[in-house]
């Protein structure tokens, strides 16, 4: 078995923790796949007495990786979803970071976790993706995100006017700092920020939220998706912004945008006795009450 990991980045603290889980790895027979700018950061530093390759992208990736660990944040998950594309490589994240929606496994819980991926004993969630349409090349070979598509008026502009569309029928103009269209998966994000929904993740659903709209009667909206969605954008600068999950890009208004449920979907490994209402509750603190 070979299992790619993945991060960021780690400092000297963390390097007991690596050391911890490419012993757990070995133990279970498993043959790790570092990333090669993170393994660069660590291998003077830790035990390396095993087999052990590395991979600097995508391509690098073939049938034999049985799985990619996400050492860090949700943050470090999403880069994680730009390197596995379509390669239906099951994803496990393991918090590193702060809040962990996503990347829900703790440092604490690792051997437990990289036992049951010995032994396949786990769930995979499949996570829709939100895929970016445009007339002029954007984002690259990655033109698609886990969280959430985002419209931004540049820093020095004012608020701006998007004109939105489903299936080329009009919906609504949003007058506003922006506009967020969240998966069910980026539901608990930005969206969750900015007044949305919070939305399962299998109900196949896309959630329209803008920000900061100028007029308060204007809410966040849910919308199947197996609709296409339009934007029109007026803005009183040449360019506004564009966003998928943490990456971003300045396009000009003239640029004719779509967003789209993307063709392929993202597998994240979750452990049996962990479900979504569960980190619901941990995350959001729910059903916690000072005053009990």
């Amino acid at each position: 078995m070979k299992i790619a990991i993945y991060s960021r980045g780690v400092d000297a603290a963390q390097f007991k923790d690596i050391n911890h889980l490419i012993q757990h790895l070995v133990s279970n027979g498993v043959e790790p796949v570092f990333y090669q700018d993170f393994f660069n950061q660590f291998y003077t530093s830790v035990n390396l007495d095993c087999a052990y390759s590395t991979f600097n992208s995508h391509e690098d990736l073939d049938e034999d990786i049985d799985c990619m660990i996400s050492l860090g944040g949700d943050g470090t998950l999403l880069d994680t979803v730009t390197l596995v594309r379509n390669a239906e490589i099951p994803v496990l994240g393991i918090n590193y970071g702060r809040l962990g929606f996503l990347a829900n496994i703790g440092k604490n819980d690792i051997a437990d976790a990289i036992n049951a991926i010995a032994e396949r004993k786990y769930v995979l969630d499949k996570r829709t993706l939100i895929h970016l349409e445009a007339n002029v090349p954007l984002f690259g070979q990655t033109p698609y995100g886990l969280n959430e598509f985002s419209i931004f008026k540049k820093e020095n502009s004012p608020m701006i006017k998007i004109h939105t569309y489903l299936n080329g029928e009009f919906l609504n103009s949003y007058w506003a700092d922006g506009l967020i269209v969240a998966t069910p998966t980026g539901s608990t994000g930005y969206s969750l920020s900015c007044g949305g929904p919070v939305v399962f993740p299998d109900s196949s659903s896309f959630v329209i939220t803008p920000i900061a709209p100028h007029n308060l009667n204007i809410r966040p909206i849910i919308v199947p998706d197996t609709n296409i969605i339009s934007f029109e954008v007026d803005s009183r600068t040449d360019d506004f912004i564009c966003t998928l999950d943490s990456r971003r890009e300045t396009v000009s208004k003239e640029v004719q945008i779509a967003v789209k449920k993307e063709n392929f979907d993202i597998r994240l490994i979750r452990m049996n006795e962990n479900n979504f209402l569960q980190t619901l509750r941990e995350k959001l603190s729910w059903g916690l009450d000072k005053r009990n």
